[in-house]
């Protein structure tokens, strides 16, 4: 597949980030994973994003993002494409690059260098790096201390042609809107501010056609039908559902830091695709917070509850 065609094909629909399965040692399962990407797969989906964000990246050796990614890739079977997760210092970074072409990867999400801050031209050198090092399709995530300008952007785009993909995690609205406005259909955008639905029809309306989605790990169905409203500009249906799960999710999510990953496992453990726990140092949701998801997922998703069942 082709950055170009890749990068298209991400732009059409809903992208899923799926938790990272881990015995109680600390050891990757392959088979439940694997198992859970097949679950997912069967509904409607344009991209596996393996080792991200939501697969605790930062938790996994460059050698176990391999394994993870080369996982995702078989059980995926060439259906759609599979974007690895890479990051860490340019070094390390291009390593794990090559090492997910190698694993039949179709692209790569770029995430922030570990740690440190970095002016422009340290960023750019950066990108440029891990683009060069590879024929892959990347996107760049744009968050926390890695945040390039639309400037910085567009030189990149000039000089590589496999960076395909921009990530926003910022929700700066005047770059978003400057870095869209400068490269248009360059690029394919994508919505990447914790649990994305929240934002999703605002960043419609800036060309951010598709976003992650974490929580399709464990109602995927309730996902796709919320895409579907956001595409349709069907804000009642939008609004209806911030109300009635988003918000109050979020809110119990913030209640602990490092939850964005902790309670996402909570929701698959609920609904029976229990992925095992976060590695530290995340926690997970205590017994009272599970609950609490519980109750929030049986009115909006009681079909998935019900199929544990």
């Amino acid at each position: 597949m082709s950055p170009v065609d890749m990068a298209r094909r991400l732009g059409g629909g809903l992208l899923s980030f799926p938790v990272t399965h881990f015995g109680d040692d600390g050891r990757f399962r392959e088979q439940s994973y694997r198992e859970h990407c097949a679950w997912m797969l069967s509904h409607e989906l344009s991209g596996l994003f393996p080792a991200g964000g939501t697969g605790e990246f930062f938790s996994l050796t460059p050698a176990e993002v391999k394994t993870v990614v080369a996982a995702a890739v078989a059980e995926a079977g060439g259906r759609l494409p599979v974007i690895s997760g890479c990051g860490y210092g340019t070094a390390i970074a291009v390593e794990i690059a090559r090492d997910a072409e190698q694993a039949g990867a179709d692209g790569l999400l770029l995430l922030p260098p570990y740690l440190v801050g970095a002016k422009q031209e340290g960023l750019e050198r950066h990108i440029e790096a891990v683009c060069r090092a590879t024929g892959l399709g990347v996107i760049v995530y744009n968050r926390d201390n890695a945040v390039v300008d639309d400037e910085t952007l567009a030189r990149l785009c000039e000089r590589n042609p496999n960076l395909v993909g921009y990530k926003d995690g910022v929700g700066d609205i005047e770059l978003m809107t400057r870095i869209f406005a400068r490269m248009g259909d360059r690029l394919t955008y994508v919505g990447g501010l914790p649990t994305a639905e929240t934002f999703a029809i605002p960043y419609l309306t800036m060309g951010v056609t598709t976003y992650s989605s974490a929580i399709f790990n464990f109602m995927p169905e309730w996902a796709l039908a919320f895409y579907r409203a956001v595409r349709a500009d069907d804000r009642q249906e939008v609004l209806k559902q911030l109300r009635q799960f988003v918000l109050p999710y979020i809110a119990l999510r913030n209640r602990g830091r490092g939850y964005a990953v902790s309670i996402v496992k909570a929701g698959c453990r609920l609904v029976g695709r229990d992925p095992g726990p976060v590695r530290s140092p995340l926690t997970d949701l205590s017994p009272g917070e599970h609950e609490e998801l519980r109750m929030l997922i049986e009115v909006a998703a009681p079909d998935e509850l019900a199929a544990a069942a």
